[in-house]
């Protein structure tokens, strides 16, 4: 099958402090030749070195028509510059681009809006500069206001819209354009959390009638709901180019690392504490050396080690795990052994471990705070770790399922369905093979029928 996108040995090298005159308005062009005399002083001073860098490098792959590829990478990494060069907003240093397509870009909010211009008179010059013919625009009008959710606002100038109805409007104009290609940025943070997971699911609708998306975002969740591949940016250049499972797997492994997250004091006299109890180390850490991360499934242990100072003593650890929105996922502590009940601890290094099982957690950043008890009432000692640690989700998603699942905890729960009583038309059948309710008669069904 040919390609619609053909990227070969694609590289754009930009100069650290330098614009690029080739696409400046009037306005720019004015103002750089006001400050051309003072540039030029600079750069005989020696204090003006225009430093070379490489926002792509021999950047090279092929997407078939239908595939939606998610680009993924940290802050940098060139992925923007990869789509601004195949919406052909500006031209590569070396390479080239062949697609075979018409093609609509959603790369920043606002773009090929006019402030002074309503939403209504925008939503034509937005589709106008898309490609979008007057008739095509006329027909998927009343679409396109019922998705922006803007109808109230559609006679208002845009410059008194926020960046969130921006948003709404270009989305809804670029989504409906039904473009062969579809390019999108991440623009899609700039919306509401319901705008957001609406937009998702229109580019699952864009996927499922085989038109080819390339869409960049730090939301690996939605990057495996919508895309069956992933292209991983670095630096400017392909890390890795498959299956979006396999490669969000890479990613975030490479991101995270599989290290002990761990905080440790060598020095008693040093360490965080008092009189009674001082640390020596907080860590968290996979039960097992075959995980390269922690994931939703995988089990894990904190680790708490601390000296005791007073001989005799009872004391006991407990956490608060806190989620990264600052809710307690639970309570737990050692408070239930009683190995020094009747002695007390003698004066020395002590190590608490809780082992927490795989799929208890949510996805997300999580800490804890670590309380010291004495005599299983009085807190001693209190603590906000700095140990945090992540938990990623891994798993495969159906193309419908875009976003991260609510609550603290994430349990795989068992559940059973059975049926309890068949409905009236079925009592006959049902009689026979003799269904009926837990501690009901076996002639309960053939007496009210």
């Amino acid at each position: 099958m040919k390609p619609i996108i053909r990227v070969e040995h694609l590289s754009k090298q930009y100069y650290l402090g330098v614009r690029d005159a080739a696409y400046d308005t009037l306005r720019e062009s004015i103002v750089r030749t006001i400050r051309a005399p003072f540039d030029r002083l600079r750069r005989t001073n020696g204090k003006h070195n225009a430093e070379p860098i490489w926002a792509l490098k021999d950047v090279g792959f092929e997407v078939a028509p239908g595939e939606v590829i998610g680009v993924i990478g940290p802050n940098g990494a060139g992925k923007s510059t990869l789509l601004k060069v195949l919406s052909r907003i500006t031209e590569p240093t070396t390479g080239r681009i062949q697609l075979y397509g018409r093609v609509a870009s959603l790369l920043e909010v606002g773009t090929g809006f006019h402030p002074e211009l309503t939403g209504r008179e925008n939503i034509y010059l937005n589709g106008a500069i898309l490609g979008m013919r007057k008739t095509e625009i006329v027909s998927k009008f009343d679409e396109i206001v019922a998705f922006s959710e803007l109808e109230k606002f559609l006679d208002t100038p845009v410059k008194r819209y926020s960046s969130g109805m921006y948003m709404r409007l270009a989305f809804a104009v670029a989504s409906h354009l039904e473009p062969e290609i579809l390019v999108v940025d991440e623009v899609l943070a700039v919306g509401d959390a319901a705008f957001q997971r609406k937009c998702l699911g229109k580019m699952g609708d864009v996927a499922r009638e085989g038109r080819t998306v390339l869409f960049v975002s730090h939301n690996l969740i939605a990057i495996q709901s919508l895309c069956q591949r992933a292209i991983w940016l670095s630096g400017g250049e392909v890390i890795s180019d498959g299956r979006a499972g396999e490669v969000v797997s890479k990613y975030l492994t490479s991101s995270v690392g599989a290290r002990a997250l761990e905080e440790v004091w060598d020095d008693v006299e040093a360490a965080p504490g008092n009189d009674v109890v001082r640390l020596h180390r907080v860590r968290v850490r996979p039960q097992g050396e075959t995980f390269d991360c922690l994931t939703m499934s995988t089990p894990f242990v904190i680790e708490v080690e601390y000296w005791n100072l007073l001989p005799g003593a009872h004391l006991h650890v407990t956490l608060h795990v806190y989620t990264e929105q600052e809710i307690v996922a639970f309570t737990t502590g050692n408070g239930a052994d009683n190995t020094w009940q009747d002695s007390g601890m003698p004066a020395g290094l002590f190590r608490c471990v809780c082992y927490v099982p795989g799929d208890l957690l949510n996805a997300g950043r999580h800490r804890f705070v670590l309380l010291v008890v004495r005599d299983k009432t009085a807190i001693i000692f209190r603590r906000d770790s700095g140990v945090s640690f992540e938990i990623l989700d891994l798993q495969e998603r159906e193309l419908s399922q875009y976003g991260r699942e609510i609550g603290a905890v994430r349990p795989a729960l068992k559940w059973v369905t059975e049926q309890l009583r068949a409905t009236q038309q079925d009592n006959s059948s049902a009689d026979q093979v003799g269904l009926r309710l837990p501690g009901e008669p076996a002639t309960a069904l053939s007496e009210e029928s």
